[in-house]
């Protein structure tokens, strides 16, 4: 048994190369294709068909139209539709309890703004607008981040 790792004894007789082979089928090839171009570019169909000159001249009527153009009333514009829409409003107030006076928990009492008691919230920048509060800015009651799309601190800006 011979191993398949090892190369097959050359044929009999010497093929030719590869370079030897593409020099005759190449130009074989050649030849046919414009062969073939030459029988399509040939003309197939027979001259015989060819349309007659011109018939032989006969009198014929000629058939004149006049037309006159009536004058035409101008079109009245569309009537102009306006629709108003309102807007319902719904503000949500919140209040924060404050703790009970003499608790001691380290707040300060007073009527400090910051505390975040009486904050407004508006579900969207329609509603915003609506209230007069557009645009609203970071830190001012009523801002919220669901209503500053770019993330500038001002929300219902555009």
């Amino acid at each position: 048994m011979t191993s398949p790792y090892t190369p097959a004894p050359p044929a009999t007789g010497r093929p030719a190369p590869k370079w030897a082979r593409k020099r005759y089928v190449l130009p074989a090839l050649g030849l046919a294709f414009f062969i073939g171009i030459g029988a399509g570019a040939s003309d197939s169909q027979p001259k015989d068909d060819a349309k007659p000159a011109a018939a032989k001249a006969a009198p014929s009527a000629t058939v004149t139209e006049t037309v006159t153009a009536s004058p035409t009333a101008k079109p009245k514009p569309a009537p102009t539709v306006t629709k108003t829409v309102e807007v319902e409003v719904e503000v949500t107030k919140t209040v924060t309890e404050e703790p009970a006076s003499g608790s001691g928990g380290g707040y300060s009492s007073g009527d400090d703004d910051s505390s975040g008691g009486g904050s407004v919230y508006y579900q969207n920048c329609d509603a915003a607008r609506a209230a007069g509060a557009a645009p609203v800015h970071r830190g001012e009651p009523g801002y919220g981040s669901h209503l500053d799309r770019d993330g500038d601190g001002t929300g219902c800006d555009s």
